[in-house]
């Protein structure tokens, strides 16, 4: 179970939603990957603020403006890829992570809470990478291996779970749906994944208004189930600044462990 943290939305709360002020949002998305909004009571106060942090990218799910509005729409969403249209959980994942390029930021704000549930779980991916690099540094290499997930239907994308980049930077993409396959090389350390996911992701309730912006391709986002009529919108897009990713840590020693069984790749 996700750990409850009170302090998460307080610690990445940033007052800068007109995004005019130097040092503001920018450098607090590069540095940690998130930050939460408050006070966005309106679509129209939404999609202000998302466009002035990115630029917007519609999609299949969004509507005229840009914007995706995230409810409950019955028996539909148990169609594959569209559970976060249902009301039952969301394991932790990449948005759009079925794509070549997954948008680099996604914004969720709620305008309507759920009657029970619906609270938002979120993971760094840093703090995944890291804590497989001591508890299962094997797990952590496997899932670095290009290609070892396919993320999609037939028109998917071959990936790996962390992506690293030069300047000792790493990024994580994941979707654990039926839309998610992984090469044998990979698929008996899920298991490891999923405790990493489980040991650093924090749990958010937000209220009307309140929402978070994140770097899509560090941060992981989930959602628990819920009951009522349960209402947020949601924004995908290109950013207006530089981010990628996460700093990869300085190497540490770790004790050896048994590789996965398998092989092959997709």
């Amino acid at each position: 179970m996700p750990t409850r943290s009170l302090s998460l939305f307080e610690a990445h709360l940033t007052t800068r939603t007109t995004l005019d002020e130097p040092c503001g949002i920018d450098a607090q998305l590069r540095t940690q990957g998130l930050a939460t909004v408050e006070g966005l009571m309106s679509r129209t106060a939404v999609l202000a603020f998302a466009q002035r942090a990115m630029r917007v990218v519609p999609h299949r799910d969004s509507d005229p403006d840009g914007l995706t509005t995230i409810q409950d729409i019955g028996r539909r969403s148990q169609q594959p890829g569209l559970r976060g249209l249902g009301s039952g959980e969301l394991l932790a994942h990449t948005e759009r992570s079925s794509e070549p390029r997954p948008p680099q930021l996604m914004l969720l704000v709620c305008q309507r809470p759920a009657t029970t549930g619906g609270d938002v779980v979120l993971a760094d991916g840093q703090a995944v990478h890291d804590y497989l690099a001591e508890h299962s540094p094997a797990a952590l290499e496997a899932l670095a291996l290009p290609n070892t997930a396919f993320y999609g239907d037939g028109g998917g994308h071959p990936a790996q779970v962390f992506t690293r980049h030069p300047g000792r930077r790493a990024s994580i993409r994941l979707r654990q749906d039926s839309l998610a396959s992984f090469s044998p090389l990979v698929a008996g350390y899920l298991p490891q994944l999923r405790q990493a996911i489980d040991a650093v992701q924090q749990r958010l309730t937000l209220e009307v208004g309140q929402g978070y912006l994140i770097d899509n391709s560090r941060w992981l986002h989930a959602r628990t189930a819920f009951t009522g009529d349960r209402l947020c919108l949601r924004a995908l897009g290109t950013p207006r600044f530089p981010t990628l990713g996460f700093p990869l840590s300085a190497p540490r020693r770790a004790a050896a462990e048994p590789a996965a069984d398998g092989g092959g790749t997709l």
